[in-house]
């Protein structure tokens, strides 16, 4: 038994990884007043960014250097992702438009554009990239008893990266004064205007941190399991926003939330070489995460802690 969680959780801890990060992005975007849904789109914008720029800058790289390009790709993929999700924030922010008509929107434009724009380069409408982040173990960590062997062996760089991004979006909403800005205009903008807090700026910002971590998220499929793009990110992003409701809008929350799904979609997709699941219906075990999500959001749908003004235009001139 112990073996089987020695070689499952490495896996559920790669699946998880994207998914973090993208709530995260979707967070702190509610967090300002502003409900995204549109997170799976720029998913894709990001893993298209970052296939293209890594297939691009592979064969310029010197021996030993091929890794600056998938790191390369991954900055380009969040910068991809943030300017994409501006056209979510104008809309949004500027036109009061319903926002979750404009999520729509972006998630059906940044899956045609991308596939276009895929097919017009490669002819296939998929881009494949060489290789992707290596695994590695942690020296000293990795030999720690039970621990080790399950959080620092056969790990990413951009494991820690994340981790590392959700300590410091912690920091920043709980304990800066931008976070209590960005909480502010999340729950009384009203208030945050008459205490000098330009709402809609605040607002831009938090749209292009999930524009940009959403990239982020994609990229980060492309480079550790996925390999290629091909025009979907198989509805992580609705499972991000899912994770970040069954999280309550906290980010330890959307921890739990995001691994609970990261090894529940990993035993699905694990079942057939795992002895102690073999017996369990394949359906049964792919179906079982989203099951359980549709449960979660029933049971906290009266306990919900969203941003009390998250969805809602802000109109200066309504009090």
């Amino acid at each position: 038994m112990w073996h089987t969680i020695e070689f499952i959780f490495p896996y559920a801890i790669t699946f998880t990884i994207p998914l973090l990060i993208t709530s995260l992005g979707g967070l702190i975007c509610e967090r300002s007043g502003v409900v995204n849904i549109g997170l799976e789109g720029l998913m894709i914008i990001g893993s298209f960014a970052g296939a293209l720029t890594i297939s691009l800058l592979w064969p310029a790289m010197g021996a030993g250097q091929e890794s600056i390009a998938i790191w390369v790709g991954l900055l380009v993929a969040m910068i991809a992702g943030a300017l994409f999700s501006l056209l979510h924030a104008f809309a949004s922010i500027n036109l009061n438009a319903n926002q979750v008509i404009s999520g729509t929107a972006i998630n059906m434009i940044a899956s045609a554009l991308t596939v276009y724009f895929a097919r017009f380069i490669t002819g296939s409408g998929n881009i494949q990239i060489v290789s992707g982040l290596r695994r590695f173990d942690v020296p000293v960590l990795s030999k720690i008893p039970v621990i080790g062997p399950l959080f620092f062996t056969q790990t990413y760089a951009s494991t820690w990266l994340v981790v590392g991004l959700l300590v410091g979006s912690w920091y920043m909403i709980y304990k800066t004064p931008f976070g209590l800005r960005l909480r502010s205009c999340g729950e009384h903008p009203h208030a945050a205007d008459a205490a000098g807090v330009n709402v809609k700026l605040v607002r831009y910002i938090g749209v292009m941190f999930s524009g940009a971590f959403a990239g982020l998220g994609g990229a980060l499929i492309l480079v550790t399991y996925s390999g290629e793009f091909s025009g979907s990110v198989a509805g992580l992003g609705f499972l991000a926003l899912a994770a970040l409701i069954f999280g309550q809008w906290r980010p330890l929350g959307i921890l739990g939330a995001t691994f609970f799904f990261g090894i529940a979609s990993t035993l699905a997709n694990v079942s057939q070489v795992v002895p102690a699941l073999e017996r369990i219906p394949g359906l049964i075990l792919k179906a079982f995460p989203y099951v359980v999500t549709l449960v979660a959001l029933i049971a906290f749908s009266k306990s919900s802690q969203a941003p009390k003004a998250a969805g809602e235009p802000y109109d200066p001139g309504k009090r």
